[in-house]
């Protein structure tokens, strides 16, 4: 048991803790209750309990017996109960309450056992709060509250102590002196004399308490302690919480520890690394990191930086400087700054604006295609104009007003397949002395593919556009951006969107990358997009673009392609020499009227280049030194023909209801059948071949008209009763829409119900109304090609079409007969063969 003067210390220093350094106010209580002898101590029976007691709850603390503690009391029935106790016998009941966060707990709120204590010292602050040193006496129950205003009271009973003299609770005594030592020495704050004095003379009893009172616990494990009545349970408590705080402080302080060596190293390697330097400094020479940034800003000076780049690139070249070499921002500045100085921001080649050289190179490279070639030497043509008239810095593209002077053109080849859209960039390129780069748009489906990401995301990187330009070296390149048409969109965003900034001639010239964050002139490239079709293209993008349509080639165009450039070409990539193999004119007129159709020739120079695979093969193995290629050798060489010229045409409108069509697809110009037959039945109509919405109506307007004129074409009036009519275009896996088939479906089921078959050399394009007239359709140039390619020698146009007839080849025109038409009747009597032939 502690002594009378141990106790005082004890009490001393808690009473410290509340009174200030002048005690004006301070009231020092003395009373034989506060004056405990060690037997008093010694035998907690023997504290005298009254039956009824203050109750003074307490939140988020417990005060045990045999403990001293400072209390601050602000609340006013907390402060009323106070002085009422010190007017007495200065004796309260100290009562946790089970929920901290509560201002003014009721009786449910509090745990039922708490602790007697006497207040041993007082002091008023000046706003009217209360600061006690309490001293804990025993342990008591609440049994019933007898009053709860102004202050709670209630009966109380003594809960004794049960005290085990007996080795194993002087062992548990023991062992938890010990913890408490270890956690004495990982926390500072706990007073050392202190814990030799606890630790070497307290009894098991108040060793428990003294050490609760002094360690980090919930309030549940406070609780538990004052709630057990064996002091070998409380040990045992007390045990396990020690050894579970000690394990947690040890892991805490390793872990500071290895914070701390962490820290102290990278101070180390920078004080190091400050003092090499000054050394370096001092002998003239420089370290990694002070090489690559004077690298660095060497490169932004002679990168020729606009203002807002250069300022953007000097304060991360100043970020970088600041920065220790292993650092993850070091690299990531370090890359940006590679990326934005090695952009060619004052770098151009010199065009080549001569007129007549650049006409030359368009037409070696390219046969045909007179409206690209002409745009092309239209641009060229005003830039040496502007140089000529108002010098070269009438090209830097500043306006005289709002608006700024276009540089830059943005073009957009349209056409099928094979018609040399992507080889017309590098011609155009070439005639420029201009850099060439493609870009494949087909398939992309991200933003930043254009924009870039930025540069917040681990390996960030800028779009393609700005790493074509790193890439050509030059701000003035040719960039095809091929199949346009082909862009996706997800969730990642819609890359013609970004494209709007880029093909447009008021805005590009700052276009402002995400991975770069500055604005770069984009108004001196020359874009080139291709697509096969428009309708994809979203109308904001396509406004932006002077769009060139490029048509099939007619036959005698691709001749002349093929004797110029396919088959020198073939010659040359399978190992032959010219002298070693001659096609004939004939020969090549049999490899694109039978083995090829379409309005390209990328199939006619797969065909001359199988022919020119087999006559290697048979040069390589000596049977022949030259070969001549005629019709008949093609024939022997690729086989049975694939295509018929004419013949189709024949036996497939041989027997009345089928009719020839005209339409276009994205593949060029094509031919299209209508076929319409009729079985018993009762008004029935219906149509297949997965025809779109218009070209149903269409239909529907074609099958109305019929039967409204039904007596003009000499047709039964009970025809109609007795047949179902079913109408198809062939070719069923093939979707199909528009206006443009109307006198085609009219045609076929006239034929059908007339008995008239339809004249095998006539073809047709033109939509209809109810009443019978012809209205005009697009596309008139490529169905005209594809017409003259089936060998059709005659066609049915509207009327309104005929300055479209203008843009056909002189051949095109020579070689067909057209019938410009106004009403369905005018195509009907072209179109049907002579009464007389039924």
């Amino acid at each position: 048991m502690p002594s009378n003067k141990r106790l005082e210390r004890l009490t001393q220093r808690a009473a410290q803790l509340i009174a200030p350094e002048n005690d004006e106010q301070g009231v020092q209580l003395s009373s034989e209750s506060a004056q405990r002898d060690d037997e008093g101590a010694q035998a907690s029976p023997a504290v005298q309990v009254p039956a009824e007691l203050p109750i003074l709850p307490l939140r988020g603390l417990v005060v045990y017996p045999q403990t001293a503690m400072p209390l601050n009391i602000g609340q006013r029935r907390s402060v009323r109960l106070v002085d009422d106790a010190v007017s007495g016998d200065r004796l309260i009941g100290l009562f946790a309450s089970r929920n901290p966060e509560l201002e003014t707990p009721e009786p449910d709120d509090i745990y039922t056992i708490g602790t007697m204590a006497a207040i041993l010292r007082l002091f008023r602050a000046s706003d009217g709060t209360i600061r006690l040193l309490v001293q804990g006496l025993a342990r008591i129950r609440i049994e019933e509250y007898t009053q709860h205003e102004p202050f709670l009271r209630a009966r109380v009973t003594h809960i004794p102590e049960l005290v085990e003299e007996t080795n194993e609770v002087e062992a548990l005594r023991r062992m938890v002196a010990d913890q408490f030592s270890k956690l004495a020495e990982l926390v500072p704050s706990i007073p050392r004399d202190l814990v030799s004095s606890m630790v070497s003379s307290m009894d098991a009893l108040q060793l428990v308490y003294a050490i609760a009172t002094y360690i980090r616990l919930s309030l549940e494990s406070y609780q538990r302690i004052l709630e057990l009545d064996s002091v070998s349970e409380k040990l045992r408590l007390l045990l396990e919480i020690l050894s579970k705080e000690i394990k947690v402080l040890e892991i805490s302080r390793q872990i500071q520890s290895q914070a701390q060596s962490e820290i102290e190293r990278m101070q180390r390697d920078h004080y190091l690394r400050e003092q090499l330097k000054a050394i370096q400094r001092e002998l003239g020479e420089s370290d990694e990191q002070f090489a690559e940034v004077e690298q660095f800003r060497e490169r932004i000076a002679a990168a020729g930086l606009p203002e807002e780049a250069l300022r953007e690139a000097q304060r991360e070249l100043d970020r970088m400087a600041r920065l220790p070499i292993a650092s993850a921002e070091y690299g990531v500045i370090r890359t940006y700054l590679d990326w934005i100085t090695s952009l060619p921001w004052t770098k151009r080649t010199e065009d080549n604006l001569n007129i007549r050289h650049a006409r030359q190179v368009l037409e070696a490279d390219h046969y045909g295609l007179k409206d690209v070639k002409e745009r092309i030497l239209e641009f060229l043509a005003v830039r040496r104009l502007r140089a000529e008239r108002y010098g070269n810095a009438n090209l830097s593209g500043e306006g005289n007003g709002a608006r700024r002077d276009r540089q830059g053109a943005i073009l957009c080849f349209v056409g099928p397949p094979g018609v040399g859209k992507t080889s017309l960039g590098a011609s155009i390129a070439r005639a420029m002395e201009r850099k060439f780069t493609r870009m494949s748009l087909g398939g992309v489906r991200d933003e930043a593919e254009i924009r870039g990401f930025r540069r917040t995301y681990i390996g960030a990187m800028p779009g393609r556009i700005i790493q074509t330009l790193r890439r050509v070296e030059t701000r003035n390149p040719v960039i095809m951006l091929d199949e346009i048409d082909k862009l996706g969109r997800d969730f990642r965003g819609d890359p013609s969107a970004a494209l709007l900034e880029v093909l447009d001639p008021e805005q590009n010239h700052e276009f402002r990358d995400h991975y770069l964050d500055v604005p770069f002139d984009l108004s001196e490239v020359l874009f080139i997009t291709t697509a096969n079709e428009l309708d994809p293209i979203p109308p904001p993008l396509r406004d932006r673009m002077e769009i060139i349509t490029l048509s099939g080639y007619t036959e005698q165009e691709k001749l002349q392609i093929a004797s110029r450039y396919l088959v020198p070409r073939q010659i040359r990539e399978n190992g032959l020499r010219p002298s070693e193999i001659q096609f004939t004119q004939d020969a090549l007129q049999t490899l694109i009227r039978d083995y090829t159709r379409e309005a390209g020739v990328r199939n006619l120079e797969r065909a001359i280049g199988s022919v020119v695979r087999k006559v290697a093969t048979r040069i390589a193995e000596g049977e022949v030194k030259r070969v001549r290629v005629t019709p008949a050798a093609v024939r022997k060489m690729l086989g049975k023909p694939r295509f018929g010229y004419g013949e189709e045409l024949a036996s497939r409108t041989e027997l009345p209801g089928v009719a020839i069509g005209l339409s276009v697809t994205a593949f060029g110009g094509d031919v299209l059948f209508v076929e319409a037959t009729h079985m018993p039945g009762g008004k029935g109509f219906q149509y297949t071949g997965q025809l779109g919405e218009v070209m149903q109506e269409s239909a529907r307007a074609a099958f109305s008209y019929v039967r409204a004129h039904s007596s003009d074409l000499g047709v039964s009036p009970d025809y109609f009763e007795k047949h179902d009519i079913h109408l198809h275009v062939p070719a069923g896996a093939v979707p199909k829409d528009g206006p443009s088939a109307g006198i085609t479906m009219v045609t076929a089921l006239a034929s059908l119900m007339t008995g008239r078959t339809v004249k095998h050399n006539v073809a047709m394009t033109g939509e209809i109304t109810l009443r019978g007239k012809v209205l005009p359709v697009g596309g008139v140039k490529d169905k005209v090609l594809a017409a003259h390619r089936f060998g059709v020698d005659t066609v049915i146009l509207p009327k309104r079409n005929q300055p479209d007839l203008d843009d056909l080849p002189d051949d095109v025109r020579q070689a067909l007969t057209f019938v410009l038409v106004d009403d369905v009747k005018e195509v009907l009597e072209a179109a049907l063969s002579p009464k007389s032939d039924e």
